[in-house]
Order: structure tokens, then C-alpha cells, then sequence
């Protein structure tokens, strides 16, 4: 497929939290956002993976922490909310808009993600083009998971839940269980097209069966953290699934009556979906991303 130098960009972004390359001045003025979600629940938005956050008697607990040069203005943000210790750092998947921080909060807190999440962090990694190298140790998971994890934390269970390979191999939902809230990482951009990351295990078959997975198990009134986007509701989350199944039928249709993906790309969806295209992943991108995921799964098979 296809690699346009807008998704360069964005490799470059997620890919450098961890390294001096990407410089403080490019973080000069992000300015970190805070929003009330739920009770003790909060989400941070800043530059990056959308942050949630835990706060009460038991101190605070993160989910993803963005890129290093914004951990000052997030421990800001966080001692705003609560004057806890933070204790638990929760990281959706592996990419550096959402661990790019884990060297420096790593120092003061218990890191747990998926097991894969550790190996791609403790690895060199290669994704849109751009080379990211292993995290130090403090950035690493220190409590790992292949299925599920549950974290006791400030009056309810939060639970972190592997239902498939989805936007990586990695990915983790975390569900806050009494505050009736779901931070969903990266399978979830809230009314854009999403990237897949196919070469870190991504699948978009997986993303399709994760989010009927979470919408089979989260209630109406439910509040859904994206990776990307405003703070979200279960109908959001419904219309997103929608536009996954229809999309891809209707890629895997035109790949079926034997079209190349530049016929596809082309001719282009149906114009309700137009809207989705307005983000980091367009129309033609995402058609690419589907024929790539579904060719491979046609090879294996």
C-alpha cells in the first residue's frame, strides 16, 4: 500500500515520543486539556493518544501518557485533579503518542499493558517507514497480560481486556467498571476512519470483532475515552462499528469481482462515509488499509 508523506508525518510523531529527535520546542505550546468524564474518571488531551485518568484516596492511575516532552505539563494537569501519588500507568498498545511518556512516569509507577505491548517496546520497532528504538527499562511494562488484568484502584475494578489484534497486536481496553466509562486506545477514533497498523500485527477483521465485543458489554449511558476524538458515547462507538462493516464489505465486494486497489480507491466509497475521510487516515488510505489487511488474511488462507 500506498505511503503518503502525511502518514510519514504521523509515523514520525508517534514514533519519536520516546526520542530526543522530536525536540521540546515542538511541544512549546500543547496545552493539556482536561476533561471531566465520570466521577473520579478524567480525560487529558494534550498532543497524542487521548490520556485517562484515575484519581482518589488510593492516588492516581493513567491510561497512555503521550510523548516525553509533555510529561511536566501532564503531572501539571494531574495535580490539578488530585494531590495522590501516581501509582499505576495502563498502556493501550505500544505506539509513541501513547507511551512516549513511560520513561519518565515509569520512574514513579507500576506500568501494565498486554504482553506484546513489552515486546514491541523492548524491541526496535519499524512502522510507517520510521525506525523507533527499544524504550530504557524504566519504560518498560513491569506487569504484563495476555487476556485480561484487573487493577483494584480507588473504589472499583479496572479492568484492561485483549479481545483481539486489532489497531496492533497488542491493544488493551480498560474498562472502568464502577464509574460506567471505557478508554478504548486506538481501536477507536471517534468519527474518523482509523489507522490499522498491519505490520505490528493490526487486523481489521480483529478491530471489526473488538468494538461488537465492547458494545455487547457496555451500557447505554456508558462515556467512551477514544485513542483520537472527543469524549464519546455508546452510539458513537455504535455509528463507528457501522461505518467498519459497511466500508469493508464494501472493499472486499469490488475486490471479489476481481478490482485492483487503485480501481477501488478510484471510485471510492459511498459518499455517507465522506465525512470519515476529514482525519489523519482519507478515504483512499483506509480502502488501502482494508485490501491490505483482507489480502493478507487471503495469502495465509
Amino acid at each position: 500500500m500506498r505511503i503518503s508523506s502525511r502518514a510519514i508525518v504521523f509515523g514520525v510523531a508517534f514514533l519519536a515520543g520516546s526520542s530526543a529527535a522530536c525536540g521540546q520546542d515542538r511541544f512549546a505550546n500543547v496545552r493539556i486539556k482536561t476533561h471531566p468524564v465520570a466521577g473520579n474518571i478524567y480525560m487529558l488531551e494534550g498532543r497524542g493518544g487521548n490520556i485517562g485518568v484515575s484519581a482518589g484516596p488510593d492516588g492516581i492511575l493513567i491510561v497512555d501518557d503521550q510523548f516525553a516532552p509533555l510529561a511536566d505539563k501532564i503531572r501539571a494537569a494531574l495535580a490539578e485533579i488530585g494531590d495522590g501519588k501516581l501509582v499505576f500507568v495502563l498502556n493501550t498498545h505500544f505506539h509513541g503518542d501513547h507511551t512516549g511518556g513511560n520513561p519518565e512516569f515509569g520512574r514513579e509507577a507500576h506500568i501494565i499493558a498486554h504482553r506484546n505491548v513489552r515486546k514491541r517496546l523492548s524491541t526496535r520497532q519499524e512502522v510507517l517507514g520510521r525506525t523507533s528504538e527499544p524504550l530504557p527499562k524504566e519504560g518498560l511494562p513491569v506487569i504484563t497480560f495476555e487476556e485480561s488484568a484487573s487493577i483494584h484502584f480507588n473504589g472499583e475494578e479496572i479492568r484492561m481486556i485483549h479481545i483481539s489484534s486489532s489497531h496492533t497486536d497488542g491493544d488493551a481496553i480498560v474498562f472502568f467498571t464502577k464509574s460506567n466509562v471505557v478508554h478504548m486506545g486506538d481501536t477507536f477514533f471517534s468519527g474518523k476512519f482509523p489507522f490499522v497498523d498491519l505490520g505490528s500485527g493490526g487486523d481489521v477483521a480483529g478491530l471489526i470483532k473488538t468494538i461488537r465485543k465492547v458494545l455487547e458489554q457496555v451500557p447505554a449511558d456508558a462515556k467512551i475515552i477514544p485513542g483520537h476524538g472527543s469524549l464519546s458515547t455508546r452510539e458513537d462507538l455504535k455509528a463507528y462499528h457501522q461505518m467498519l462493516i459497511a466500508t469493508t464489505e464494501h472493499v472486499r465486494e469490488q475486490m471479489k469481482a476481481g478490482k485492483k486497489l487503485d480501481e477501488i480507491q478510484a471510485a471510492g466509497l459511498p459518499s455517507k462515509w465522506d465525512s470519515w475521510g476529514s482525519g489523519f487516515i482519507k478515504t483512499d488510505r483506509w480502502i488501502g488499509i482494508v485490501y491490505d489487511s483482507f489480502s493478507k488474511k487471503r495469502g495465509e488462507q
